[in-house]
């Protein structure tokens, strides 16, 4: 017996809201090959949810924290 886990795939949108930039962005970077896209039966994409956080992990540095 196989188990099938299902991931979320995300919208251009919800990916932009992620990394607070345009959703036209987010489909250059998938044309670039920054970020790996899947494309629906329709001809839209779709980002892996675990992919697009794991890349926004990688892109954010924690400020310093400050001793006064």
């Amino acid at each position: 017996m196989t188990m099938e886990i299902t991931e979320r795939l995300l919208t251009p949108g919800e990916v932009a809201l992620m990394f607070r930039v345009d959703p036209k962005t987010v489909t250059r970077w998938a044309s670039a090959g920054r970020i790996g896209s899947i494309r629906t039966p329709g001809g839209h994409r779709r980002f892996r949810e675990s992919e697009v956080s794991a890349l926004l992990a990688d892109l954010t540095v924690e400020a310093p924290r400050s001793t006064a």
